[in-house]
This record gives C-alpha cells, sequence and structure tokens, in this order.
C-alpha cells in the first residue's frame, strides 16, 4: 500500500511540475537621485553656483521561461525632474532590453536582440548601472555554461537604416559593429580561483559622409581578469593590451594593469588596497598609446565624481584604498580614497603629473526586501594645473564636492507559473 502510495505522490509531482514548465514574471523600477553638485565631472570655478536637480529611471520589465526558451523585454523612461512639459504629448521611451535566447542540452545557448554586455569587473564591457539609461547593444550571443566552464561569443553589426547606398553608418553608437570572445573558468571550490579571458575586436566608421562610402577601421584588445578569494581575503588583477589602429587610422599600442587585494576581518570590516594603471601618449611619439576602455561601467573607477573615465590623452594611474564597514546586516558604509595621475608628462607643457586627491563616502540602507536607500558625499581635494588643463574649466583655488541621495524601488509585482 505504502509503494502504491508512494508511486502515485510520485507520478502527481511529475504531473505537476510538468504542467507548470511556464513562468511568467513582471518586475518594475523607480529610481529617482537627487544630485547636489558642486564640482562633479568638471571642476567649479570661484564664485559658479552649485545645481540641484533629481535624475530618475523608470522601468517595467516582463520575463518568460521555460525549459529551453527565455524571453526579456524592458522599457524605461530617463530624464531629470522638469524636463517634460506638464502636458507634453509626445513620448520619450526606449527599450533598453529585448531579447530571445534558445537553450540546448547540454549547457548551449543562443541570444539575440538587444542586451546589457557586461563581463568580469565591467572593466571594458559592463551594464552601467550607476548611469540613469544604462548600457545596452544589439547583439547575437552564443555560449554555453556549466559550473566549472563558461565560453560566449558575441557580435554586432549595426546601421542607421534598412538599406545604405555604401554602407556608411553614422555612429549612433559608438562603433559600427564589434565581435569578441569571452571564457571563465571557475576552479574548484577548495581552490576559489577565477579565471577570464576576454578579446574584442572593435570596428569603427572611417568612410565619407559625402557619397556615403562606408570603410571599417578596426582596434583589437585582448586581456584576462583574475579573482582569488581565500577565506576571508579578495584578490583580484587585470590587465588587456590593445593594439590596431584608432578612428583616425592611427597605430595603436596601449595597455592597462590593475590590481586589488582586500581583507575581511571578523566579518564586520573590509579593508581594500588597489592601483589602476592605463597608458598614455607623451607627446611625442605619432603612434596611439592611451588606452581605451571602451564600453565599461566607468563610474566604478578613478572616483565617484567622474572627473576621469580613464580616457585620457595621457592616461592615468590611481592610487586607491577602501574601507567597507559592515554596520547592520541591513546597513554598510563605504570609504574609498583616490590619489590620481597622469601616466605619461606631456614632454611640451610644464605641467606635473599629479592631478589631486578623492574622497568617496557612501551609505546603503536595504530598508525592504525590494527597496533601498543611499547617500553619498564626494569632494576632489587639491585639484592641479593639470587637472584644470585637462578638464578646460575650473579653478584649483574652489571648493569642489558633491552629494546625493537615491532610492531604488525594485519589487516583483506579478509571478505565475503553469
Amino acid at each position: 500500500m505504502r509503494i502504491k502510495l508512494f508511486l502515485f505522490v510520485s507520478f502527481v509531482s511529475v504531473a505537476v511540475q510538468a504542467q507548470r514548465e511556464n513562468q511568467f514574471t513582471i518586475d518594475a523600477q523607480v529610481r529617482p537621485r537627487l544630485e547636489y553638485d558642486n564640482g562633479a565631472v568638471d571642476p567649479r570655478n570661484t564664485g559658479d553656483q552649485p545645481a540641484l536637480f533629481v535624475n530618475n529611471r523608470t522601468r517595467l520589465t516582463l520575463g518568460y521561461q521555460r525549459k529551453n526558451l527565455e524571453f526579456k523585454l524592458s522599457g524605461q523612461h530617463t530624464g531629470v525632474w522638469g524636463q517634460d512639459n506638464i502636458n507634453k504629448n509626445y513620448g520619450n521611451f526606449t527599450l533598453n532590453e529585448a531579447w530571445g535566447k534558445l537553450r540546448f542540452n547540454p549547457g548551449f545557448f543562443v541570444q539575440v536582440g538587444r542586451m546589457p554586455l557586461s563581463y568580469d569587473d565591467e572593466r571594458l564591457l559592463g551594464a552601467s548601472d550607476w548611469n540613469v539609461a544604462g548600457n545596452w547593444h544589439d547583439a547575437l550571443r552564443v555560449g554555453f555554461e556549466n559550473e566549472t566552464h563558461q565560453a560566449h561569443l558575441f557580435a554586432t553589426y549595426l546601421q542607421n537604416a534598412p538599406a545604405i547606398h555604401g554602407g556608411y553608418y553614422d555612429q549612433v553608437m559608438p562603433y559600427k559593429q564589434m565581435q569578441g570572445f569571452w571564457y571563465h573558468l571557475q576552479v574548484l571550490p577548495e581552490m576559489p580561483l577565477g579565471i577570464s579571458v576576454l578579446g574584442l575586436n572593435v570596428g569603427y566608421e572611417d568612410g565619407s559622409t559625402e557619397d556615403l562610402i562606408g570603410k571599417t577601421i578596426y582596434m583589437q584588445t585582448v586581456g584576462t581578469h583574475l579573482t582569488f578569494q581565500p577565506g576571508d581575503f579578495d584578490i583580484a588583477a587585470s590587465f588587456y593590451y590593445q593594439f590596431g589602429k584608432t578612428t583616425d587610422s592611427t597605430p595603436v599600442s596601449a595597455f592597462m594593469a590593475s590590481g586589488r587585494a582586500g581583507y575581511t576581518i571578523a566579518h564586520a570590516v573590509k579593508l581594500s588596497a588597489g592601483y589602476d594603471y592605463l597608458s598614455g601618449n607623451d607627446g611625442l611619439n605619432v603612434n596611439q598609446h592611451a588606452f581605451n576602455p571602451l564600453f565599461g561601467t566607468h563610474h566604478k573607477f578613478f572616483g565617484a565624481m567622474d572627473y576621469f573615465t580613464g580616457r585620457q590623452l595621457y592616461g592615468i594611474q590611481d592610487a586607491i584604498g577602501s574601507v567597507t564597514a559592515y554596520i547592520h546586516p541591513k546597513l554598510t558604509l563605504d570609504v574609498d580614497y583616490h590619489y590620481l595621475q597622469l601616466a605619461e608628462q606631456n614632454r611640451f607643457l610644464d605641467l606635473p603629473k599629479g592631478l589631486g586627491h578623492e574622497v568617496d563616502v557612501r551609505l546603503t540602507a536595504n530598508i525592504f526586501k525590494d527597496v533601498t536607500l543611499q547617500a553619498g558625499y564626494s569632494a576632489f581635494l587639491f585639484p592641479t594645473r593639470t587637472t584644470i588643463a585637462l578638464k578646460g574649466t575650473g579653478s584649483t583655488d574652489a571648493w569642489q564636492d558633491w552629494a546625493w541621495l537615491s532610492l531604488n524601488i525594485n519589487p516583483r509585482i506579478f509571478f505565475t507559473s503553469w
């Protein structure tokens, strides 16, 4: 009797699971961010008045999934409070994700549509979630994934309209085409080592705007990202090399190197230190030695005030010290210090390498399961003549700071399976 009951329960369980192969979700997000700008992005001059504004992201995301198929559609409205008229009668809406993914056993998939391309620490390819709009790419991606190996191949090819004589692309996106590969090896748990290899071939339009004849020039980037997390230690390192040509056909030979090391004390405080080096030009060499960080999440690096995104002509160096305090399971405090310098000194200008110091403070509070409140304050201390010359504005005598307050409401408002 017990055997029959067991078989019956097993049959019902399998039947219910088969009937609920399909899942459908609706997620929403509202993320207003109040910003007090008294020298962010570009340093202010003495006497300049600060700016105060609220930018906002609103998203609605539909997701469908079954064993061999996944589909996602996400639309968003972004902007600053007040930019639209009270009775505006035209739309300002963008699809930031719209893709389908087909899965094949064992572990293979094909994904096509508009999607974020985010890899490793997002140095070269990232979703850039801090940005109100974020990053996305119209691409085809194929790959294989299991617990140990992940391998992706992806490609894009862009045009302004369905048919253009000569294939000229007036670059709405920052490139005309891109191909890439990414491989990640996650070593067994007893050796918590992660090894990633990334390669990109980015094509830029170099054709004629008059006769619309397209011409593509290419720049390549290859490199690796390593992570090692034994116990309370957290270590990461990256190295990338660039070659090929720039958009004006100048030969490229550039590189970047980065290292981070952190240690968590009693699950309460994490101390970290790091160093970034992006090569640059010295003003004498005709080749391009300035490293291009491409389409990464630039806000993560070189200070939260976004004075420097890594695209500096003379390169950049960043010495970093960080403290993270886990005050409460729902409350975290981060303090970051940056000392910034150029990688190369311009031989024709009497300017030092030093750029200045930046201190960033961020407090994160998880109010509810799907509601997060963040507050931040940053100050750029002792900007040098070099900083002012590179930015083309500002004064070394003016106080430069920035503060912000962000509320992220991101609930899953509907879920069903059948």
